[in-house]
């Protein structure tokens, strides 16, 4: 996490799993609706009768301030880009109470990242704005239920995240088949009901990087043959697909390959769910390089 205090930033997210009211849901229209000025982003975001309005502001030179409000949820801060400092918050809109992230706002937050992927430019091409606004949505819609809403998220590279983008290359190119051509990263760790750190059926080796998948998961090597599918807590199988390593669900629009994604990665597609409890110090430990840590390409 980050280790380094600066002007507060704050993102708050309010998740209550409930859906809109009958009658708005009846009116949305699914799909995005984005508006873009100078400084400011801003829209909705519609799918299967649950709707989410978002915005993102710079409201200082290098600090913005981001809103989501989606499923009985508010979301609302700063992110201080300058000195790598955000203040996580979510509550319940009509209350103001704590509450939390379930799988209902998870899909919804989901698919707004997904959305904006697809209209927003990559990486540092998008407008600073639209990025972060990116890259909060995409940490929230992978926000366990068991972590706090609230929270500060500080980065700095070499203390709060280590990158690792050579690894994310192979055959000399960051995305495209291998060619028989790997760079291995040993290994993408982590710690559940199995045991620690150390413990082989922990960890996988893997090619991080963009570099093919099947069927929407990953590959795996069995008997000197790729298969398809994620082996639950083999020893230290090799594994490549679907851009393991990188910041955010699946291959989002930023490019940021860290040591802390890719054990985040590692404890997700190995035997457990996205939400697990036992990847929570995962989650915890990558939040910082999602929001902070810099493109690779």
């Amino acid at each position: 996490m980050r280790k380094v205090l600066g002007a507060v930033a704050a993102v708050m997210l309010v998740g209550c799993g409930t859906g809109t009211r009958p009658e708005d849901a009846a009116q949305a229209v699914d799909g995005l609706e984005l508006k873009q000025e100078t400084g400011v982003v801003s829209g909705r975001f519609a799918q299967a009768g649950s709707e989410a309005r978002f915005s993102s502001k710079q409201v200082e030179e290098g600090v913005y301030r981001i809103e989501v409000s989606q499923n009985g949820m508010s979301l609302t801060g700063l992110v201080d880009v300058a000195n790598g400092v955000s203040s996580l918050d979510g509550f319940a809109a009509e209350s103001g109470q704590d509450t939390q992230m379930l799988d209902g706002d998870r899909e919804v937050l989901a698919g707004l990242y997904a959305a904006l992927n697809a209209q927003l430019p990559a990486g540092d091409a998008a407008a600073p704005e639209a990025k972060y606004l990116r890259r909060a949505v995409s940490l929230w819609s992978q926000h366990p239920s068991s972590v706090e809403l609230q929270r500060t998220v500080m980065g700095e590279q070499g203390r709060g995240y280590t990158m690792l983008c050579s690894y994310a290359k192979c055959n000399g190119a960051w995305t495209g088949s291998c060619g028989g051509v790997y760079n291995w990263y040993s290994y993408a760790k982590h710690d559940c009901q199995h045991g620690g750190f150390s413990y082989t059926g922990n960890q996988q080796i893997a090619q991080l990087g963009d570099h093919g998948s099947c069927s929407g998961d990953e590959f795996y090597m069995s008997g000197g043959v790729w298969k398809c599918g994620e082996p639950d807590h083999w020893s230290r199988p090799k594994v490549m697909g679907i851009c393991f390593g990188r910041c955010g669900g699946g291959c989002g629009g930023d490019t940021q390959y860290t040591l802390d994604a890719t054990n985040h990665n590692g404890c997700v597609r190995n035997g457990h769910a996205l939400a697990s409890a036992y990847c929570d110090d995962q989650f915890m430990s990558a939040s910082d390089d999602e929001m902070f840590a810099p493109n690779c390409y």
